[in-house]
């Protein structure tokens, strides 16, 4: 996926592959959401977020995966890690969605995940799935709004239990 479709991830917002140029704007907005890393810890440094631009699952490549920022002018009003044909070639897995703190509670991160879902479901992908820290009531609040639903898997990764969901697109 190239940065034209990229851009077609959002009609609303700028959406882009971030870099490490974005590094300062990707903190700023990660350490606004403290609740995140509450449940799903360490908590968060450039480095981290380094690391996570790199992170794949077993079996994907970097040309899988896209770290997207979705931008309002010069403001970067979330990011999703977003990996392509994971884990089987009809799914799209979503390793991270954070949206800015001034940003939440008004409709944009479902607008969003909508017009993300609307565009990869025009594409090969009849599934969306992600995981989220058990326990964590504003993460599983947000997903089962938009229409995510429990598999029944959890996976304990060491530092908390990831809860998987999915939904169609």
């Amino acid at each position: 996926m190239g940065q034209e479709e990229i851009q077609k991830l959002s009609k609303q917002y700028n959406a882009r592959r971030l870099t490490t140029a974005d590094i300062d704007k990707i903190y700023a907005l990660a350490v606004g959401n403290p609740m995140f890393y509450q449940y799903c810890p360490p908590n968060v440094t450039r480095e981290s977020i380094l690391d996570d631009m790199k992170a794949l699952p077993p079996g994907m490549t970097c040309d899988d995966k896209y770290y997207v920022g979705y931008f309002d002018g010069e403001k970067l009003v979330a990011v999703m890690d977003l990996i392509l044909g994971y884990p089987n070639e009809e799914t799209a897995f979503i390793g991270l969605f954070m949206m800015d703190k001034g940003s939440q509670g008004q409709g944009i991160g479902s607008a969003i995940v909508e017009e993300c879902f609307a565009f990869l479901g025009s594409r090969r992908y009849r599934f969306i799935r992600l995981g989220f820290a058990k326990g964590n009531p504003q993460s599983e609040a947000f997903w089962r709004k938009n229409g995510f639903v429990r598999t029944g898997v959890e996976t304990d990764n060491g530092d908390y239990i990831v809860v998987v969901m999915e939904r169609g697109t």
